[in-house]
């Protein structure tokens, strides 16, 4: 007997719970929320069991759901495993090649490799924004093939890593933020008097990290990058930025270093796990090793 479950459905049932709702999920999935919608509906009827509580505002997975979705994600894993072993085996080439790095590290850095990889092979590129204790999860649960982030102080047994470069972190504000005015040491009691511009840890199993933050400051939490730079240039709190990157924005009035802060220096390192190895991850490697640049 079929059953009704399809990976397609187990895509749909992960894209929604990973973007907190349908309309989300559909934008991902480049579907219209209403073909979602229906092939859940059609999924329940043929189960004979309700995947999504609606009594509330919001829909919310009931157990069965939570079940299935769980479950599921195990089998959509396994299956991409599949499909990525078997091409491997016929040519040497991953058919897919996820490379992670932290946000704050620009994307940017890494189009010239894609560009590159493009001449020699067809495997396909996802290039996944993480941040502080997802980057290492999304290498540790096989959601990434390689990561590039700040180093670890000790690394997992069955990861191998090589350091590429060096980032500078500064402490800014935008310009006309109150912590211009300010006089005195800028330590941590005197940063517990500002909103800091923090963004969410990627991590879906491992507990969530966080730098540069004290127990009793104020923050704004934002998911990505991009978004922190967008609230530091409104005024809304202080936070670090790389200073290549916060460079153009002071530059253009926009932001301004804090005066008593210091430049603080990571190590880029460049991880991947050791038991797994193909075409394409390795020329990535070896890419990386000579022409990593920080833009």
């Amino acid at each position: 007997m079929q059953s009704p479950i399809t990976l397609e459905a187990l895509h749909i049932l992960d894209a929604i719970d990973r973007r907190g709702s349908f309309a989300s999920a559909a934008n991902e999935l480049d579907r219209a929320p209403s073909s979602l919608s229906y092939q859940i509906q059609k999924l329940e009827q043929d189960l004979d069991i309700m995947i999504f509580d609606r009594s509330g505002h919001k829909a919310h997975f009931t157990k069965a759901g939570k079940l299935i979705l769980e479950r599921g994600r195990a089998i959509l894993q396994a299956s991409e495993k599949l499909v990525a072993d078997a091409t491997l085996l016929a040519n040497g080439w991953e058919l897919d090649l996820t490379v992670a790095f932290d946000g704050i590290i620009p994307i940017k850095n890494f189009f010239p490799m894609v560009e590159a990889l493009s001449d020699v092979s067809t495997t396909r590129v996802r290039l996944q924004e993480e941040i502080l204790a997802g980057s290492w999860e999304s290498l540790n649960s096989g959601r990434a093939d390689l990561l590039i982030c700040p180093a670890l102080d000790a690394l997992p047994q069955d990861v191998k890593a090589e350091r590429i470069g060096k980032m500078s972190m500064i402490w800014v504000a935008g310009s006309d933020h109150y912590v211009h005015k300010r006089n005195g040491e800028f330590d941590e009691a005197a940063r517990e008097k500002y909103r800091v511009i923090a963004i969410a840890d990627t991590a879906r199993e491992q507990p969530a990290l966080t730098m540069n933050i004290t127990q009793k400051q104020p923050r704004l939490t934002v998911t990505n990058f991009h978004a922190k730079v967008e609230a530091l240039v409104s005024g809304l709190g202080i936070g670090t930025l790389p200073s290549q990157v916060a460079q153009e924005f002071i530059e253009r009035g926009e932001l301004k270093r804090i005066n008593g802060t210091e430049e603080h220096s990571l190590d880029i390192i460049m991880a991947w796990r050791r038991n797994t190895m193909g075409e394409a991850k390795s020329w990535c490697v070896q890419y990386l090793k000579k022409n990593w640049a920080l833009k």
